[in-house]
């Protein structure tokens, strides 16, 4: 038998200690002492998804990798993006999940030049890779942005399932640095997720942070090409078992080669409604 490929890296969990963690996107009032996530450093071991990348599954580890071509490659125009890719990633998750309609809502361009916009307002497009273990959506988050983008809609929408799946792909070479790390949803419990408040100026949202478990069990795929993409489900609204939500980080890969070309990626928001 083959020798399973592991690496270790350090991963940012955030103490489960009773107060809730909080990031502010714009300037504070004075005296504000917000408590900040990720302040539990761990290192895991993380391992080589690639020889089971067949069987990886959303409603089960939360994850699936798929392979997904597209002649689309003017990724410096956000407009362009919204016009002409949109419409193909849309597609291919409804088909992908068997939804009967998906939309999307926002896209990242993230790679560590970016570093410097990872806090400031109104600026979603560009940003650094996040070293943090999270989840995009929490229970009450989920709803609220299907409400907040299809008012007229959403009690309908809201009747039935509704997921949000994240599409995640390199973009131009492969990657070599600061690649994506899943933590396996049969391993996480739904103790181990923390609700953060993500304060703007207008408005209040939430995400999930995790505190650290030992038994957490991380995957990435190495060298990932932009001939994949990775689909994360960060939402589910179906609480028959399967799973809702998916912790996941970015994170320093121990053999990355020094002078490695910065990682660049996208990933799209997906809204998918059955």
């Amino acid at each position: 038998m083959a020798r399973e490929n592991i690496v270790r890296s350090t991963f940012n969990y955030t103490r489960d200690d009773g107060i809730a963690p909080e990031i502010y996107f714009y300037e504070p009032p004075p005296g504000t002492q917000a408590r900040l996530p990720g302040d539990d450093p761990r290192e895991m071991p993380v391992h080589d998804a690639w020889p089971r990348a067949e069987s990886f599954s959303l409603d089960v580890e939360g994850f699936a990798l798929r392979s997904f071509r597209s002649p689309f490659d003017r990724w410096d125009d956000d407009d362009a993006i919204r016009a002409d890719f949109y419409g193909e990633v849309s597609a291919f998750v409804r088909t992908q999940v068997g939804a009967r309609r998906v939309i999307i809502f926002d896209h990242t361009i993230r790679t560590k030049a970016n570093t410097q916009q990872q806090t400031a307002e109104h600026t979603t497009t560009q940003r650094a890779p996040v070293m943090l273990v999270h989840c995009d959506y929490t229970p009450r988050s989920g709803p609220l942005r299907v409400r907040q983008l299809l008012p007229d809609e959403a009690d309908a929408l809201l009747a039935r399932r509704v997921a949000f799946y994240n599409f995640w792909t390199p973009l131009r070479r492969r990657v070599e640095e600061k690649p994506l790390a899943m933590c396996d949803a049969t391993q996480s419990t739904d103790d181990d997720f923390i609700t953060m408040a993500l304060r703007y100026r207008d408005r209040t949202g939430e995400i999930f942070v995790l505190r650290h478990a030992p038994q957490h069990r991380w995957w990435y795929f190495p060298h990932m090409t932009p001939e994949h993409v990775l689909l994360l489900k960060t939402y589910d609204s179906e609480t028959d078992g399967r799973t809702r939500f998916l912790g996941h980080s970015a994170f320093d890969d121990p053999d990355t080669p020094s002078g490695a070309p910065t990682r660049e990626s996208i990933e799209i928001r997906t809204i998918a409604f059955f």
